[in-house]
């Protein structure tokens, strides 16, 4: 296990290396940046600000700054917030996070319920009616869902609040405090979990299907076990197997997949700054999120690997 870590660790520097030069070099090429946007800055300014930020040096000289600042901890300085990215992160991060662990956690264990339920009642009417709300949840864009719930239990039902994270002007604290965040935070919840059930409830089904005909399930029937212990405990562990490679690309996604839902529910989150960047040309920020992103999917990959291989100790690392 120490060599595989070994091993896997130096590859991952070599891949982290890769990608933000990669990462750096297309957005440092891409046209324009904050200060050249910027109509309130005289020419002679722009200039001085460009010198200050070494945007007007070479590229290979800017990424080699870059990344000695980031072995270091530095992943650059906002130029639209003036602020340095990671103390931007630690600002958000937490409320994309929070959005993201509720709804992850209740997306398997609706998924797993149901997808185990519908491979048991294959072609029966709830079946049916689960693989008519997959399509559904897969085929809706995740922006008409939110603006469609916002209609009916935001405003016309008044259940919930439309957005944000604290009603305007509260200084609740405490109980209270906490209780109008999760109040808040409803309906993209709601919104963000509907998107991800489809497609894994879709691959539970499907993986249930095969595992159930296998023939030591057929054995275990004939034990005399009951049927909720064969298929929760014997057939569900297999197959959930394939299903620990889908971990890998949770991590990177607990922050990634929730830029438009956040924006929608206008919700304070690293999702929303991410996209409010793309229109002010932040590179700073863009180049240090994106590179957290890169950091969470191979980091995700590596504990995908180790999971599988605990889940099943005939698989190699």
């Amino acid at each position: 296990m120490s060599t595989y870590l070994t091993k896997r660790f130096v590859y991952m520097i070599v891949i982290l290396i890769a990608a933000s030069f990669l990462i750096f070099s297309l957005y440092a090429l891409t046209p324009g940046d904050f200060i050249s946007g910027n109509i309130k800055l005289s020419p002679e300014r722009k200039a001085e600000l460009r010198e200050i930020y070494g945007l007007n040096k070479p590229l290979l000289e800017r990424y080699g700054l870059w990344m000695k600042h980031a072995f270091q901890g530095d992943f650059g300085f906002s130029l639209a917030q003036q602020k340095p990215v990671l103390k931007l992160f630690n600002e958000y991060i937490w409320n994309s996070f929070l959005l993201a662990i509720v709804s992850t956690f209740l997306t398997w264990f609706i998924a797993v319920i149901v997808g185990v339920v519908a491979a048991y009642k294959q072609y029966s009417w709830f079946d049916t009616l689960v693989m008519i709300g997959i399509f559904a949840a897969m085929s809706i864009p995740s922006f008409f869902i939110g603006l469609y719930l916002i209609k009916i239990l935001a405003v016309d039902l008044k259940w919930v609040p439309p957005g944000g994270m604290l009603t305007t002007g509260s200084n609740a604290t405490g109980f209270a405090y906490y209780s109008e965040v999760l109040h808040h935070m409803l309906l993209p919840v709601i919104v963000l979990t509907l998107l991800g059930l489809g497609s894994l409830t879709r691959y539970f089904r499907s993986n249930m299907i095969e595992v159930i005909k296998q023939d030591y399930i057929r054995t275990a029937r004939a034990k005399g076990l009951k049927e909720g212990k064969v298929l929760f405990t014997h057939a569900l562990r297999n197959a959930l197997l394939p299903a620990i490679t889908l971990v890998g690309f949770e991590l990177p996604a607990l922050f990634g997949g929730s830029l438009i839902t956040e924006k929608i529910f206008n919700w304070p989150g690293i999702g929303q700054l991410y996209i409010q960047s793309f229109s002010l040309r932040d590179y700073p920020l863009l180049v240090g999120f994106t590179m957290f992103i890169a950091i969470l999917t191979v980091i995700g990959t590596l504990i995908s690997d180790i999971l599988y291989h605990i889940a099943d100790p005939r698989v190699r690392l």
